[in-house]
């Protein structure tokens, strides 16, 4: 069939992206979805950094891709041997398809899937190939979703039902932005009520952090950020204290004063901003990133300090999430009211106005940009 789709045919393109236009709207063919695979409407998509580091060349991608990976929509189609999914069911998609039967799947850390996040590198399905082409020749796939389209083939494995209900633009929030958020706290760090959490970096996923953070009970929120506004809404979403990134005293008097926080996440992508969370966290604390900075970046560490203030550095990749359990929850969370999600919802357009939004993504002037269709 022949879909419309946001394609990426280099990388790195530079800003702004309303006159590079590093997405362009083309006509691709999709085949039909094969062994254990579904076809999706799309109804809405994020934007989100991951996609804008793929653009930029801070995520290396082989091109040319259809980008796209923060979505929800409606099953159309189901391929042989599909289990649990039936036409007409509502889903949001997840960036790393799990194939249940390498070590890290079977030791329970489907995020960590070892095929899912090989076919995820090389542009192609789990089930291997490219359902996308364009003119007769291959279009690659990214992360096995490609949903900046109007409709996408996905492995079962990259889809979760979820309740119809469910306003499908607020839906696709929980496939990233909630998901590593919110899985960084309550998953890859456990916390508790009463503990104290720093989040740096007041994007989609961070934000979603401090929504976790108070969800679950933490007594002090601290929100760092260089953007005044995104300070301030953090505090409309549950941060205690507020700090600008860009004051590094106001940073360190933060430190003196609250002695560091027990757990500090940092989620801006950036060595800077880890370099900051690992100044917030305290002795005996944990230091979690989840940004996803330039592979060819590095943050230098004293061993001493890890091992004299018995430190932890950690890694957090989707929320140390299981797809299938996870989603579900955070979702009877919102629809409780416990975790007000659609407050991360900025702005919309249709897939025409793409470009210009990864523009406003880039400028910080917005938190979720969803595509509509």
């Amino acid at each position: 069939m022949d879909i419309r789709a946001a394609v990426l045919h280099r990388s790195p393109v530079a800003a702004p992206y309303a006159e590079s236009l590093p997405l362009t709207i083309e006509t691709l063919t999709l085949a039909p979805p094969g062994d254990g695979e579904i076809l999706v409407e799309i109804k809405a998509a994020g934007l989100c950094h991951s996609d804008l580091s793929v653009i930029n060349g801070d995520r290396p991608r082989p091109t040319p891709m259809a980008l796209g990976h923060e979505a929800a929509g409606i099953v159309r189609e189901i391929g042989r041997g599909v289990q649990g999914l039936a036409p007409g069911d509502h889903v949001v998609l997840v960036f790393v398809p799990s194939c249940g039967s390498c070590l890290s799947c079977a030791e329970g850390r489907p995020a960590l899937c070892e095929p899912g996040n090989a076919a995820n590198g090389r542009g192609e399905m789990l089930g291997g190939g490219r359902r996308l082409s364009l003119k007769a020749e291959p279009v690659n796939h990214h992360v096995g979703v490609s949903a900046f389209a109007t409709h996408a083939v996905v492995s079962q494995h990259s889809a979760v039902k979820v309740d119809p209900a469910l306003p499908l633009e607020i839906a696709a929030v929980f496939g990233c932005a909630v998901l590593t958020g919110m899985g960084a706290v309550v998953n890859t760090a456990g916390i508790k009520a009463g503990q104290t959490v720093a989040v740096v970096g007041l994007g989609g996923v961070g934000l979603s952090a401090v929504l976790g953070a108070a969800a679950a009970g933490a007594a002090r929120i601290l929100a760092v950020d260089l953007s005044d506004e995104k300070l301030a809404f953090a505090r409309e979403l549950g941060a205690t204290d507020t700090v600008n990134a860009g004051d590094p005293a106001a940073v360190e008097a933060v430190r003196s004063s609250l002695g560091g926080v027990d757990y500090a996440f940092e989620m801006a992508g950036s060595v800077r901003a880890l370099e900051t969370a690992f100044l917030l966290t305290k002795r005996g604390g944990s230091t979690i990133t989840a940004g996803l900075a330039n592979p060819a970046h590095t943050f230098a560490v004293s061993p001493t300090k890890l091992v004299a203030e018995e430190r932890v550095l950690r890694g957090s990749y989707v929320g140390s999430c299981i797809p299938n359990r996870d989603i579900p929850r955070y979702i009877g969370l919102y629809q409780r009211g416990k975790l007000p999600v659609d407050k991360l919802l900025t702005s919309h357009s249709g897939l025409d106005g793409i470009n210009a939004a990864f523009d406003a993504l880039a400028q910080a002037k917005t938190v979720r940009h969803v595509i509509t269709f």
